[in-house]
């Protein structure tokens, strides 16, 4: 009984729990639902004020923005109305100026047709006129013919003629005004484009020897240049056909030859063959082979230098080549590449005073001794060496001339050959050009005078130009016209045969008559 009665107690008991805890659950699940409600209304109500807000914001900034865009359309639209008002205000401008011009044509019109209807008037009266006129010198032909007893044709040829006879009296005098003060303006322009050209091509010449100094170390190298027994020297000499010449001067050896290249190829050579240390006869052979072969080279860029130097575009490489050697060419002491570069500036300086192509006359002058670098053994003169030169690597017709007759060797076809004479006479009589002691001058020009006043008839003579030109005057009752000519023939014949002279002396036999009477 007991234990049933216990059952029951712990029966009732565990109801009671569980309807309590059911009970203590459903209230605070209540608790949890209303709190989640409250919190979810807070949430939306934060959400409704949020989106307000932003709302409101977002309301603003559009309308900041189309009021920016208002802004800017009435600036717009007020810049293209001031635009639009200055352009109606030049068309009002610009019709106002066409009524005015308008108007300005329709009063010239007036006027052109005033003086159209006057000059109708005028032609009308002139016609008038001109048949009064005609009336007039008809009559007044009649009676000039009765005065005078002519014909009109006769009086028209006798007037003719007189009126001939006086033009061609007056016009002989004119053109021989004309002449003379032509020869006069000529040749004070001549002398002033020459004066300018050799202003501006001043250059110092140095005069070339015929021998090089080539400085040593010690005075032992002579004894290793000689060689035993003078074997080195000897090979040396043979090799560059040059002179050695060892003395007593000290630290020093002398290169004599009269070929400028020949002793450029020995100056190198033994430089290098001291430096070198091995002097012997096969070591120089070989070294001044080398030698000979670099400065063979070394002419080619010589010649491109001096066409770059007078401003000049390349030629033929045998033109270069032979231009490269008047480097090591001179005449009387003067550098021939150097006398030629002057001589080219010259022609061109004169050629652009006159008009003339300049690059045919630098080209010209700078070419024009290149016969002097044909070989030796080719006789003739230089000036037709280098014609045949010049021609047969194609130069222009006007350098070739040039060249051929810088000497009067062949007649000249063009200004520029006279510009190259001219020029080479420039350079050539420069004080300083041409190695010529004062008194060697002195008694050439003295001697050249003499033996042209040795000839029978000739009366004086003068050596001018730096004895390039003779003249011989001669008294015209002993010497007539055809013995002038043999007289200058002769002359010439004896100067070459007995003078020694550079380039070439010009003879020139001047003879006159005189007529001479007194008025008292």
């Amino acid at each position: 009984m007991d234990i049933y009665l216990i059952i029951i107690i712990d029966a009732f008991v565990a109801v009671l729990a569980f309807l309590g805890g059911w009970y203590f659950a459903t209230r605070l699940g209540q608790n949890k639902v209303n709190s989640a409600d409250e919190r979810a209304k807070k949430i939306i109500a934060d959400a409704e004020r949020d989106a307000a807000a932003t709302t409101r914001e977002k309301l603003l900034e559009v309308k900041d923005e189309w009021y920016k865009k208002k802004q800017e359309y009435d600036n717009d639209v007020n810049q293209k109305r001031t635009k639009l008002q200055a352009y109606e205000k030049q068309l009002h401008g610009r019709e106002e100026n066409i009524d005015r011009k308008v108007e300005l044509l329709n009063k010239k019109e007036r006027e052109v047709t005033q003086l159209q209807k006057k000059n109708e008037d005028l032609a009308k009266l002139l016609d008038v006129k001109h048949v009064d006129l005609e009336k007039m010198i008809a009559d007044e032909n009649v009676r000039l013919e009765r005065a005078s007893g002519m014909s009109r044709d006769e009086a028209r040829r006798h007037l003719l003629d007189n009126l001939t006879d006086s033009v061609k009296t007056e016009s002989a005098q004119m053109l021989k005004d004309i002449r003379d003060k032509a020869r006069e303006e000529a040749k004070k322009e001549a002398q002033k484009i020459i004066v300018q050209a050799i202003q501006r091509t001043a250059a110092d010449h140095a005069v070339e020897t015929t021998v090089s100094v080539l400085n040593i170390q010690s005075d032992e190298m002579k004894g290793r240049i000689i060689g035993r027994e003078g074997r080195n020297i000897r090979a040396f000499e043979a090799a560059t056909g040059v002179d050695v010449i060892v003395d007593d001067t000290p630290e020093a050896v002398i290169l004599s030859g009269f070929d400028a290249f020949r002793r450029e190829v020995a100056r190198v050579s033994l430089e290098r063959l001291i430096a070198d240390g091995r002097i012997h006869p096969a070591r120089i052979e070989e070294v001044v082979e080398k030698v000979r072969k670099e400065l063979e080279e070394e002419t080619i860029r010589i010649g491109e230098n001096a066409l770059l130097e007078v401003g000049l575009p390349g030629g033929h490489a045998e033109i270069v080549r032979h231009l490269g050697r008047m480097k090591y060419r001179s005449s009387y002491g003067q550098n021939l590449l150097q006398h030629s570069i002057e001589v080219s500036y010259l022609c061109g300086i004169m050629a652009a005073e006159l008009g003339i192509d300049i690059n045919l006359a630098k080209r010209a002058g700078l070419l024009h001794d290149i016969g002097k670098t044909v070989d030796r053994s080719i006789e003739g003169p230089h000036a037709i060496l280098g014609f045949e030169l010049a021609k047969k690597y194609a130069e222009h017709p006007i350098v070739i001339n040039a060249i051929g007759s810088h000497h009067e060797d062949i007649p000249m076809e063009h200004p520029i050959a006279a510009l190259v004479q001219a020029a080479d006479a420039i350079s050539g009589a420069r004080p300083g050009a041409r190695r010529e002691s004062v008194e060697g001058y002195v008694k050439r020009l003295e001697k050249l005078e003499e033996m042209a006043k040795s000839f029978h008839g000739v009366e004086k003579t003068y050596a001018i130009q730096a004895g390039r030109e003779v003249r011989v005057i001669v008294e015209h009752d002993k010497v007539d016209d055809a013995g002038a000519d043999q007289l200058a023939h002769d002359i010439a014949r004896k100067i070459q045969q007995e003078m020694e002279y550079p380039g070439q002396i010009k003879v020139v036999v001047i003879r006159e008559t005189r007529s001479v009477s007194y008025a008292k």
